[in-house]
């Protein structure tokens, strides 16, 4: 029922997620915030259950913390990616694993712009654009025909629309706003305010 996506520009990465949290067929919130900041330009998006995405994202977000405590440094997007992969992998194969899907996106100031695909049976893929959830089915098809590596900042920000506007019109579930955020060699930008999260609803 949930939706996140993401895109790879030249020199940044553009993520979005629904803000919608349910428990079955109710809606509880509608302002909850899918998306985990792991460093200074690392974010992780997560859905899945209710409790496992919490536990299972503040769990990667605080040892990232604690790894640049103990070293002086952050972790880069690929080292970050790697270690959220293996943690949910030995959990996988234990008896409390974790139902969660994830994104993660960030900048590296040596490789730059970085978004990775994981789902909760821990496969990792590097990828230009991903998305999950139920709305993955009907927007893919749409980042498939319309992206390309070289895109500027508008006009991910155009695709990201058009996908958005895809499911409100053709999603059967009702997903009135979402969180926007961007990374680039600066950090991460707070695009809620853009249009994009006010789309009308049909």
């Amino acid at each position: 029922m949930e939706y996140l996506i993401g895109i790879q520009g030249p020199d940044f990465v553009l993520v979005a997620a629904d803000t919608v949290a349910a428990s079955s067929i109710i809606q509880m919130k509608h302002d909850y915030d899918k998306m985990f900041k792991l460093s200074e330009k690392i974010l992780l998006l997560c859905v899945g259950e209710a409790g496992d995405t919490v536990q299972f994202a503040e769990y990667i977000q605080k040892n990232v913390q604690l790894y640049k405590m103990r070293n002086g440094y952050e972790l880069s997007p690929d080292a970050a990616a790697n270690f959220t992969r293996k943690n949910l992998a030995d959990y996988l194969r234990s008896r409390t694993p974790y139902h969660v899907n994830l994104l993660l996106a960030g900048y590296d100031d040596h490789d730059g712009p970085a978004l990775y695909y994981m789902d909760y049976l821990s496969s990792l893929a590097k990828a230009p654009f991903a998305a999950h959830g139920y709305g993955a089915f009907l927007t893919l098809s749409i980042l498939d025909r319309y992206y390309k590596p070289e895109l500027t900042r508008e006009e991910a920000v155009e695709l990201l629309k058009k996908c958005v506007d895809e499911l409100n019109k053709r999603f059967i579930l009702n997903l009135p706003a979402f969180n926007v955020r961007l990374i680039d060699k600066h950090g991460i930008k707070d695009l809620e305010k853009l249009p994009l999260a006010t789309t009308s609803t049909s």
